[in-house]
């Protein structure tokens, strides 16, 4: 097995879809791990030779189950991805075929239109979101059903990504006009934890998911440090995307309980700018510099992330 596609997945009700978008579009020797954290699918998981299931009753937590699925896998190589995410034709062989024993790939990441909403009465649709009240075409306020759409959003690529001094995960999309940026492969400050591919054995070098975070949160910004401050590479692969469902509207809930980022983010400045990482070769002003000058971060604010560095 080449690759193991690692799915960490609370209450997920496009699980079922992402997997079969994987099996769809995938070309390699590829599997897919499951977690199902706390609960069965719904709708169910159909047996596939390619896909293994973990159930838990009680949920142990996102980077506890990526851990648990990677310690599971035999494969050269994992990726982690969200359970609510469409994917490229061949995307797994893309970016296996780019990426070096000390990097950490992304693909170009898109906007997931997973579903419409669509009146009964005039078939007029709606973007996804809540349930609908009212048809804006019609005067239909009850009957409207579900119509999956499963295709990524026109006009929505991006490649770069950073955070602030807060550690707050930012798009970054001015930095592609930077005159470093050549070819389809290149550095990128941070990513979107929603997906990243390694080399199995990397993985385990850096620790893993560290849990002290908790469950969830700070995924992005702890993967893209862990990749640069021990002297890899996170780079970000344009031959090919994965698309994901944002759920920042209403009418959407997130999987885990909103409580747990707040913890992730203090485990996260303890790491990151209080520099507690073990394995770091590099401090975080270090990953700065070398993408300055990064929004988000002021010329004071880096040379008290030096000071810092010094005592």
């Amino acid at each position: 097995m080449n690759l193991s596609i690692l799915i960490p997945a609370r209450s997920e009700v496009f699980l079922a879809r992402t997997i079969q978008d994987i099996l769809e579009h995938a070309e390699g020797d590829t599997e897919i791990i499951a977690v199902l954290d706390g609960n069965w699918a719904e709708p169910p998981i159909e047996d596939h030779p390619r896909v293994t299931l973990i159930h838990h009753s009680q949920s142990i937590g996102q980077r506890a189950a990526t851990n648990e699925a990677a310690r599971l896998s035999q494969a050269r190589f994992i990726m982690k991805c969200d359970a609510h995410c469409s994917f490229d034709q061949g995307f797994d062989v893309k970016l296996m075929a780019e990426c070096e024993p000390d990097w950490t790939v992304i693909p170009e990441q898109r906007n997931l239109h997973a579903f419409s909403w669509r009146c009964k009465r005039c078939e007029d649709e709606a973007y996804q979101g809540p349930y609908p009240t009212e048809c804006t075409k019609c005067d239909n306020t009850t009957d409207f059903e579900q119509v999956m759409v499963w295709k990524p959003r026109a006009h929505t690529r991006n490649r770069f990504f950073r955070f602030d001094s807060d550690l707050h995960f930012q798009y970054w999309r001015e930095y592609k006009r930077r005159p470093e940026i050549k070819g389809h492969i290149a550095d990128t400050m941070s990513l979107l934890g929603a997906c990243w591919l390694m080399h199995h054995s990397r993985f385990w070098e850096l620790g893993g998911c560290d849990e002290a975070h908790g469950s969830w949160g700070q995924m992005g910004t702890e993967m893209a440090c862990k990749a640069q401050l021990s002297g890899g590479r996170l780079v970000s692969n344009r031959k090919t995307w994965f698309a994901h469902l944002f759920r920042t509207q209403k009418g959407f809930r997130f999987p885990y309980p909103n409580s747990g980022v707040s913890q992730a983010r203090g485990h996260s400045r303890w790491l990151w700018i209080d520099g507690n990482w073990p394995q770091a070769i590099y401090p975080l002003s270090w990953l700065l510099e070398k993408y300055w000058p990064v929004p988000g971060w002021s010329e004071e604010e880096l040379e008290t992330q030096r000071d810092r560095e010094r005592k």
